[in-house]
């Protein structure tokens, strides 16, 4: 109820976007005046002393958008704050948009949710793989195939998990597992993994490598814990809520799951730095997001 008092005009929705943009007041770009009046309907703010017209939503996910703004807010709040997530079926049922419109509000805000500058994992990992994708009887193990393998990476917090990272990748060959462990990770952290010969390479890249084979004795502690946690959980919320998804758009969903992973905690500051992200990201057009399959949502 305070979010939809908050928020239920456009006219409240556009003043916080300029609070956001400019914290500490309006500042036209062409001559830095810091006075200037705004022109709701098409919002802009126009410069009192050049006339220059200056977007709130220019450079956002909400770019040149006919949606009205306080329905863009109430998709970032349900996707930032819905625990299982929301497809978009459930976001045009929820908010009376057409399929379309809400597929393609929940496609962009998914591409603003990676901080352009976030920091690496670091301290101590668990790093692993997974299969994305349908039932495929006979595949086992890392055999090649059409399903996507997926690799994770989990910061261990005393008996919990901590930051998570995940990315597609196009084999388990040790070039490719070595790229996604320095993306992702501090050099010097310690990195668990199972013994797979691809993670070999990791001591030689400045990691803490710490093997250990799957075969391990019974009555041990679990075998990477928080890791084998993350690809339960990821494989369920991508079966449950999306009923799968196309392989061209995989990488926005992990997106979003480690967004919403790792603010869990905080989810009505989620939905601010969902809205803050989103102008630090060039905004996905429908075309260069439609031009794949479209049939996962």
């Amino acid at each position: 109820m305070e979010f939809q008092e908050r928020f239920a005009t456009d006219e409240a929705c556009l003043e916080y976007l300029a609070a956001s943009r400019w914290p500490d007041g309006f500042l036209c770009p062409d001559c830095g005046s810091r006075q200037a009046w705004v022109l709701e309907r098409r919002h802009l703010w126009e410069c009192a002393s050049c006339h220059t017209q200056t977007s709130v939503t220019a450079g956002t996910v909400m770019h040149r958008t006919r949606t009205p703004l306080r329905l863009w807010f109430w998709a970032a709040y349900l996707v930032a704050t819905h625990h299982p997530g929301i497809s978009a079926k459930q976001l045009s049922r929820q908010l009376g948009l057409r399929y379309e419109t809400a597929w393609l509000i929940l496609q962009k805000l998914r591409r603003a949710m990676v901080a352009p500058q976030r920091s690496p994992l670091r301290g101590e990992v668990e790093v692993d793989e997974c299969w994305i994708g349908g039932v495929e009887p006979g595949r086992q193990g890392r055999t090649p195939g059409p399903k996507t393998l997926v690799g994770v990476v989990v910061e261990v917090r005393g008996q919990g998990s901590g930051r998570l990272r995940l990315a597609p990748l196009a084999d388990a060959a040790k070039p490719t597992l070595d790229a996604f462990v320095k993306a992702t990770t501090t050099p010097g952290a310690i990195v668990h993994t199972d013994g797979w010969k691809g993670y070999n390479g990791l001591a030689a890249q400045g990691f803490d490598h710490r093997p250990r084979s799957q075969r391990a004795g019974v009555g041990e502690e679990p075998f990477l814990p928080r890791a084998h946690r993350a690809i339960s959980n990821l494989k369920a919320w991508m079966l449950g809520t999306h009923r799968g998804v196309s392989k061209e758009h995989l990488p926005v969903y992990l997106d979003e799951y480690v967004f919403r992973h790792n603010r869990r905690r905080t989810p009505m500051a989620a939905f601010q730095t969902l809205l803050g992200l989103g102008a630090a990201h060039e905004p996905a057009t429908y075309r260069e997001i439609s031009h794949r399959d479209q049939a996962a949502a």
